[in-house]
């Protein structure tokens, strides 16, 4: 009862931050997103009788601040299944962890995959996806390859996570610039609440997000690459924007980030097809077309404090080793 999956990290273009019920982990709005094919967690999951407990090693070290979300990812496929055994879980990235790189939605995308075929589970995509839901409200988009729209269900107790374009169709390609390798300080999850509770923005973001997001569509399905960089630019500036002014303010940037902000807007005045966006950490990802590749990471990768550009095409979804 053992198996490997792995899967890519994503970053959204039209963002999501809030949640409308912590329980249930169901975000306040839907989302946009890119799966990054450059960043990969490998995760393996061994069911095994003669454990008392899960466990959990992250990047080679014990977790134990995650593994109470693990397990209740594990609890919703062991009901499924019909099985108690304990599990041993195995994972790690190979970029940095709990640094505004998505980390945990490919983590939980790949456990729920790994786990699901140790327990030899005929799982349909809407169930794995929820089950990834409930550790990373960004994990269902990891599950998916290419362009991929998260539906926050609004009115249901559920969400719904679907491509919307593959790799082929429209590859567009994304240099992450990196440029820290800590662990941020305040959490997703926390930031959130955070937000939710204090910001006097937080309003205004949830009512206007509905109709951000049916423009970005809109712009994937036209590839109208000038609009969606306009959308997603927006959208980012709107998201921290929101976290800026919570209580305490949340400001994941650092200097080296803005200085890639500047970066990424003078290439664009120039012509080049590109634009930012910049989850709840300091990395910036700079999405461009392939022709802009190679400038935009030369470009990223001169900037003081930038400790690697890495380039990324668009990727896969979470799937099984064989």
């Amino acid at each position: 009862m053992e198996a490997t999956a792995l899967a890519h990290p994503n970053v959204a273009l039209i963002k999501y931050w809030g949640k409308r019920d912590v329980a249930m982990n169901l975000p306040a709005v839907g989302s946009l997103s890119l799966t990054l094919g450059g960043l990969r967690t490998q995760t393996m999951v061994r069911f095994d009788a003669t454990l008392q407990s899960d466990q959990l090693l992250l990047n080679g070290k014990p977790d134990d601040r995650a593994l109470s979300r693990v397990s209740r990812c594990l609890d919703l496929l062991r009901a499924r299944a019909g099985v108690s055994s304990k599990a041993r879980v195995e994972t790690s990235n190979d970029f940095p962890t709990g640094a505004g790189l998505a980390s945990s939605a490919s983590g939980y995308a790949a456990l729920v995959k790994a786990a699901a075929a140790a327990l030899q589970l005929d799982a349909d995509a809407d169930f794995l996806s929820e089950v990834a839901r409930i550790g990373s409200g960004s994990a269902p988009r990891s599950l998916f390859g290419g362009i991929v729209l998260l539906d926050a269900g609004i009115g249901t107790d559920k969400t719904t996570c679907r491509t919307v374009a593959q790799p082929a169709e429209w590859p567009l390609q994304v240099v992450v610039a990196i440029t820290s390798r800590a662990a941020k300080e305040v959490g997703s999850t926390g930031g959130m609440e955070s937000s939710r509770d204090t910001s006097p923005y937080y309003g205004a973001w949830v009512v206007t997000h509905p109709a951000d997001l049916a423009a970005g569509l809109d712009a994937v399905r036209k590839h109208d690459f000038t609009r969606l960089a306009d959308l997603s630019e927006a959208s980012c500036l709107k998201m921290h924007a929101v976290a800026m002014t919570s209580q305490p303010p949340l400001l994941y940037w650092s200097g080296v980030t803005v200085e890639c902000m500047r970066v990424v807007q003078r290439l664009r005045r120039e012509g080049l097809p590109v634009f930012y966006t910049i989850d709840a950490g300091p990395q910036l990802k700079a999405v461009c077309l392939p022709d802009a590749v190679t400038r935009v990471q030369a470009e990223l990768q001169q900037v003081p404090g930038v400790l690697d550009a890495r380039v990324c095409t668009l990727g896969a979804g979470a799937w099984v080793e064989q």
